[in-house]
């Protein structure tokens, strides 16, 4: 289930979904904790596709920006998973606003930026908020790359640039990965080890996507010619003038994550950004998942966010698998989140309405079978 109708119970037995029916007798447990959802919408917590929460904090200024290691424009070593804070104010706005996992890593200052994770938005220690570690690497295209480095007087100072850079560090690891076969033979031809490589081999090996910075559709098709020239999966981010090139990419079978929509223009790439942009990709075939780039857009508006795609068009049901199952397969963990079924992680949230009316909010938000909204004051801390 995402979105559809249904009337009915679900039984939640720890971390998990254990029953869900119109026939379910949750009377005959005598035990359990019994919420009467009567009159509202029970749906799946919302995912977050694309953010920057806990590794680019709130409040802070340098002290809690982890967003890039802009000292070499090719950073594949670098994990997410070491500079989210899950303190960061983000984590409890996110759940405030219904939404219970996140994918999170670095930023677009460098080519290849390092790893990202997807992760649940309760908890105090990253290692046990984690869904899926690695679940991407994460390059980029356009002004960012060519802004950061142009500055420095390195490469890349141009699209080019930027292009042969990443060309370069996947022909490497493809170099990398022979050689580690040659070595299972022989000891002696064992390279040295380089965590770098190491990652871009995942990619290579199709065990984690590229996901790729591309607001110009330009941009987009370079990364498009790029993961088909070496047979990698990849998703395309921000897809700003996807809607331009729709049709081609639905044929090549990319995902999109769309966003942020609800904010301004702040450089020349986002000068066709649009709310019609979700709608006119999902009806080309295109697998659309909607994203704040939190702190961009706050991560708490990512219901409105689709809520606006609606009113420019999108149909209310695909705006909906945009924040739940879409972005779940998109991130490799649909078997754990993004719908209420049997077995999936209870992240669920009771809302006082349908999530796109403007009044409505979340009168119950649960994740991983904990009640985490509303918030438990009883030691003076947030869950």
């Amino acid at each position: 289930m995402t979105g559809r109708e249904f009337a009915g119970s679900l039984l939640v037995e720890g971390t998990k979904i254990t029953a869900l029916g119109e026939t379910l007798d949750v009377d005959a447990l005598s035990d359990a904790v019994v919420i009467d959802a009567m009159g509202c919408l029970v749906l799946p917590g919302f995912i977050d596709a694309h953010c920057h929460v806990g590794i680019g904090e709130e409040i802070y200024r340098w002290e809690g920006e982890d967003f890039n290691e802009m000292t070499d424009p090719v950073t594949p070593d670098m994990r997410a998973i070491d500079g989210i804070n899950p303190e960061d104010e983000g984590f409890r706005d996110a759940r405030l606003g219904g939404i219970t996992a996140v994918f999170t890593g670095p930023g677009s200052g460098n080519v290849i930026g390092g790893t990202g994770v997807v992760m649940k938005t309760a908890g105090i220690i990253v290692d046990k908020m984690i869904v899926r570690d690695p679940a991407g690497l994460k390059i980029a295209f356009g002004e960012n790359p060519k802004m950061v480095y142009g500055e420095q007087k390195k490469m890349p100072m141009t699209r080019m640039g930027t292009a042969a850079l990443l060309r370069q560090a996947l022909v490497d690891a493809q170099t990398y990965k022979d050689k580690l076969d040659q070595g299972k033979e022989d000891p002696d031809k064992l390279p040295e080890r380089d965590l770098g490589l190491e990652v871009l081999m995942k990619v290579i090996d199709r065990e984690i996507p590229l996901r790729a910075h591309a607001h110009r559709a330009d941009d987009i098709m370079t990364a498009v010619r790029i993961a088909r020239e070496f047979n990698v999966d990849l998703v395309i981010e921000h897809c700003t003038e996807g809607h331009k090139i729709a049709e081609e990419l639905a044929e090549f079978g990319y995902p999109a994550v769309v966003g942020p929509l609800l904010t301004n223009r702040s450089k020349v790439e986002l000068k066709d950004k649009s709310f019609k942009t979700p709608g006119i990709l999902t009806k080309a075939g295109v697998k659309v998942a909607l994203m704040t780039d939190h702190s961009v857009t706050p991560i708490e508006q990512l219901p409105l966010c689709a809520a606006l795609a609606c009113k420019a068009g999108m149909e209310i049901e695909d705006a909906l698998q945009a924040i739940t199952i879409n972005p779940a397969e998109i991130l490799g963990v649909s078997d754990r989140i993004g719908s209420l079924e049997v077995g999936k992680d209870a992240d669920i949230v009771i809302w006082s309405e349908h999530p796109f009316i403007i009044t409505s909010r979340p009168l119950y938000v649960i994740i991983n079978g904990v009640i985490v909204c509303p918030e438990s004051t009883e030691d003076g801390t947030n869950p």
